[in-house]
């Protein structure tokens, strides 16, 4: 008996394909333009400099007054040898983005339902980020006197930033609150999770091991604190936001063998959620995703 995505006929063959190519090219465009968006937004507070500094001082004051551990434990354990400051550094520089590029490229061809959810996550934390970048410039702990802390990348290498703020066309060195660099991690960790509680779609069983994956952001916040890139309480509000995004998001109800992928497109009062369920059609073509109950039971009754 053979299993099809589409009922058999003329047009089956090519059908697929065609959908797979529209699905990713319109992820590959939707992504691409989120994020030129973002990196556009993030460059307009480049120039609030004095803004910027006096909320570090806020920020800093708060973090005493709530008895917070101050940054420098934390650089002091990395600075106990040059390797270990150079490795977080890299970390820092490197990880990041291909990290996160990966993870959702493994979701979109082994977990469609849950790609569309984690992108969905992802760009309302991303969104809500880059409001809060514009509303509250906030100068790094590694710029602050006070703080009394070394910027790590300029010293030991590798940074991505240029040693002049102002200077810096590439990145926004002022738009340390909230800490993308902890709530993509978190996300991360937490859509890995979430996207591995059931069944692959090849029947692999759960790992036992995959709340591991919560290591990632913890080493990804020590990291960032280490490196006076950002204050504990940038992590917080990443983290804060990103509660609230999965609040807002429904989460795919299953994503197993036997599951049908497209359901959980649809939104929590049982409605289609617009193109998106579209999109998660598709994206079970490109996954070559299990066949809907319908033309899964169409063969069947014809004999096949």
């Amino acid at each position: 008996m053979t299993s099809h995505t589409t009922p058999a006929g003329p047009e089956a063959g090519p059908a697929g394909p065609r959908a797979a190519r529209r699905r990713l090219i319109r992820e590959l465009l939707l992504v691409a333009g989120f994020f030129t968006v973002y990196k556009a937004g993030r460059l307009l507070s480049t120039d609030r400099t004095g803004e910027a500094f006096r909320n570090a001082e806020r920020i800093w004051d708060a973090e005493r007054a709530l008895r917070l551990p101050g940054e420098g434990a934390v650089q002091r354990l990395l600075l106990h040898g040059d390797a270990l400051v150079h490795t977080a550094n890299t970390y820092y520089a490197v990880v990041h983005f291909p990290a996160t590029a990966l993870f959702l490229i493994w979701l979109y061809v082994r977990r469609p339902a849950h790609y569309l959810w984690t992108r969905r996550v992802l760009a309302v934390l991303t969104g809500a980020a880059l409001v809060l970048h514009l509303a509250f410039p906030l100068a790094p702990p590694r710029m602050l006197e006070a703080a009394g802390l070394i910027d790590t990348g300029q010293v030991y290498g590798p940074t991505v930033y240029r040693a002049a703020p102002d200077a810096d066309t590439l990145a926004n060195q002022f738009a340390a609150m909230p800490s993308l660099h902890f709530g993509w991690a978190l996300m991360l960790a937490l859509g890995v999770i979430a996207a591995t509680r059931t069944p692959s779609p090849d029947g692999k069983a759960p790992s036992r091991w995959r709340l591991l994956w919560l290591l990632h952001p913890l080493l990804t916040l020590l990291v960032i604190v280490g490196t006076a890139n950002h204050y504990w309480l940038d992590a917080v509000v990443a983290a804060v936001l990103l509660g609230v995004a999965l609040l807002l998001i429904p989460r795919p109800r299953a994503s197993g063998p036997g599951a049908d992928p497209r359901a959980d497109g649809r939104t929590a009062s049982g409605t289609d959620s617009g193109t998106d369920s579209d999109a998660d059609a598709d994206a079970d073509a490109a996954a070559g995703g299990l066949p809907d109950r319908q033309s899964a039971a169409a063969p069947v009754g014809a004999g096949q």
